[in-house]
């Protein structure tokens, strides 16, 4: 029986992704450490320690990831190991991220590099972070230092991850560390800064590495009103989701911020980015009127919901998002996508079915040009500990031992052959074997 294949172009980026203070370990200079060790903040108060050991030993997965075929991989910086103290760089810590980079290259991995991925050094919470203007001149100085030291193994960077994420949880919500700043007050200074502070890093790395690739790394998710809902829940579903997904592209690209009321320039934020790189999980319904929160937890009767109630597994939801940046005119990246899974029931599905999504829209010439798994390994998952897994590779925190998952391995093959075909469905997840192949695609609400 001939083999059903689905073809990604040569120069495709097959990557996995990580985080710093979810992988390295002992990361004890950061708000998240200090965070952690109160109690009621990690569920079932667990503690990071060791984390992946990656401080230590990133090689080890190193060696993984070039096993599997990716020739990509997204990391991030710790800043309170790089700047422990205000105007104090550590040249060890330093030294050691550029032996780590070194690492990617010479195994065939391109370094993807974030800046800042939710962690903080516990001075700059001091100084009252993000809801401070002072963080962007500490920023661009922190950007400045990384790339003299670092930025000759970085070809492609990110400046922050998830600014609105960041924005709610922190600021709103309480479920990251809260710093001198909170409630809608805090946010709504946060926003403002953290676009600054792109646009300051931006800059510093553009005038030092003019070739280098910089964006941000946002997390957009389909947020709609439910199916039947009115015409009111429908348009509020469009506001909400305007705010999420496109209020931070709009402005990085017209230069101006425009929430809460009226428009503002920030000043060289226009153009200050060379890609998008999208986060994609899930869709979410729209609780309208917001009572008990934004975001309904209620699914449909035929949902496929992930661990821990995170969210609905959604595929065609990234094709429509994907279509939903085309008027941005960028390179798009799939810089995170992934699936908590611990027993990985779900995530060879996730996988192909994601895949298929993005190969649809490559077909249509779309200018997606890479795909970041999350995660590589399993990693301490924030407010949620050790309880959320989504590694291609389980870990055990206590032992460290690796052990390689079912859908690791079709990763593997996947990036080997670069392509999705039907003998992976058939060995790795058969219930695909009568849809994935074919011509067409569910078709999805519009956003």
């Amino acid at each position: 029986m001939a083999q059903a294949q689905l073809l990604f172009p040569q120069d495709f980026l097959w990557g996995t992704a990580t985080a710093a203070f979810q992988v390295e370990g002992n990361n004890t200079n950061s708000d998240w450490w200090a965070w952690e060790q109160q109690d009621g903040r990690i569920l079932h108060n667990q503690k990071s320690g060791l984390a992946s050991n990656w401080w230590a030993n990133a090689e080890q997965d190193l060696d993984i990831a070039a096993e599997m075929g990716t020739n990509a991989h997204r990391l991030s910086l710790e800043w309170s190991r790089i700047e422990p103290e205000p105007s104090v760089f550590d040249d060890a810590a330093l030294g050691r991220y550029r032996e780590i980079l070194q690492a990617m290259h010479d195994r065939g991995i391109e370094p993807m590099v974030t800046l800042h991925h939710f962690s903080n050094p516990l001075w700059l919470v001091e100084k009252g972070d993000f809801g401070s203007g002072v963080v962007v001149d500490y920023f661009r100085r922190y950007t400045a230092k990384v790339v003299d030291v670092l930025g000759d193994l970085i070809p492609k960077w990110i400046t922050i991850n998830e600014p609105m994420v960041y924005v709610f949880m922190r600021y709103l919500s309480g479920a990251f560390p809260v710093g001198k700043h909170r409630g809608w007050a805090g946010a709504l200074r946060a926003i403002p800064n953290l676009l600054r502070c792109h646009a300051a890093a931006y800059h510093t790395i553009k005038e030092k590495l003019p070739e280098a690739q910089v964006g941000v790394a946002k997390n957009m998710a389909v947020l709609q009103a439910r199916p039947g809902s009115s015409a009111l829940s429908r348009w509020w579903a469009g506001q909400i989701s305007w705010l999420f997904n496109q209020m931070w592209l709009d402005s990085m690209q017209n230069g101006r911020l425009y929430f809460p009321v009226g428009r503002r320039t920030i000043p060289h934020l226009a153009g200050s980015y060379d890609f998008i790189g999208l986060n994609y999980y899930t869709r979410f319904y729209v609780n309208f009127p917001p009572v008990g929160g934004l975001l309904s937890d209620k699914w449909e009767p035929d949902a496929v919901v992930s661990d821990g109630n995170y969210g609905e597994i959604y595929p065609v939801g990234l094709y429509k998002i994907i279509e939903s940046l085309l008027p941005y005119k960028k390179p798009i990246y799939i810089t995170e996508n992934g699936v908590p899974d611990k027993d990985d029931q779900l995530r060879p599905s996730f996988l192909m079915t994601h895949l298929r999504e993005i190969w649809r829209a490559i077909s249509f010439c779309y200018p997606v040009m890479g795909y970041y798994h999350w995660s590589l390994v399993d990693n301490f998952e924030w407010d949620r500990g050790w309880t959320q897994r989504f590694g291609l590779i389980e870990l055990n925190p206590e032992t460290q031992e690796r052990t390689w998952r079912e859908s690791g391995r079709l990763y593997a093959d996947i990036c080997h052959s670069r392509s999705l075909t039907s003998r992976q469905a058939e060995k790795y997840a058969p219930e695909l074997l009568q849809t994935i192949f074919r011509g067409e695609s569910p078709i999805a609400e519009p956003l």
